[in-house]
């Protein structure tokens, strides 16, 4: 079994930590735990037509923001890697200057010192020097920044096709390949 952790923080964008957790939670060989910070919760009142409740059922474990003592929290936790979606600048922050006051800076910190991958989905724009600098720093301590940038070559007829393919090429990262991506010259289906 295969451990993820998504984490969605209060950026606009949750939609890509929710989708993440959708696509994921009928691969039989992956497990998932999630970290849903209150702002997360507060954006997604006003971003998508889903109540806490419903969000938190897509994952198989969800933690308490605050608990920094939560079995993700611990180098001895074994995960294929993080998932940021998305990724707030707050987060990012404490991310990139391993401020650990918080269950999804502690766990991306964790993740990081163990040498396991961690994507940012970066949800911000306009950027200033500050925020370059944050995603500079969080790159080399060795996190991936992903803005939620759509690809068209993929041609998406909707939204919903646009974060189902930027969710999906996030998860590549992870080593967790989806058949739903549309590759680069090739079929939904080829994938």
């Amino acid at each position: 079994m295969k451990r993820v952790i998504i984490a969605i923080t209060g950026a606009s964008g949750v939609i890509y930590g929710i989708r993440a957790l959708q696509l994921l939670r009928d691969v039989p060989d992956i497990e998932t735990h999630a970290i849903i910070s209150p702002s997360a919760l507060r954006t997604a009142l006003s971003e998508v037509d889903m109540d806490p409740d419903e969000i938190r059922s897509y994952a198989d474990v969800v933690y308490n923001y605050r608990d920094i003592g939560a079995a993700v929290s611990s180098g001895s936790f074994r995960t294929a890697g993080m998932l940021v979606a998305p990724c707030s600048i707050k987060t990012l922050s404490g991310i990139a200057n391993s401020y650990n006051d918080e269950l999804i800076v502690r766990a991306a910190d964790v993740c990081l010192k163990e040498r396991r991958r961690v994507v940012l989905m970066l949800r911000e724009t306009p950027l200033h020097a500050g925020h370059i600098n944050l995603m500079q720093q969080a790159t080399q301590n060795g996190a991936i920044i992903m803005p939620p940038v759509p690809a068209f070559y993929s041609r998406p007829q909707s939204i919903d096709e646009m974060v189902t393919q930027t969710t999906g090429r996030a998860l590549d990262l992870l080593d967790i390949h989806l058949p739903v991506v549309k590759r680069w010259t090739e079929d939904c289906d080829d994938a």
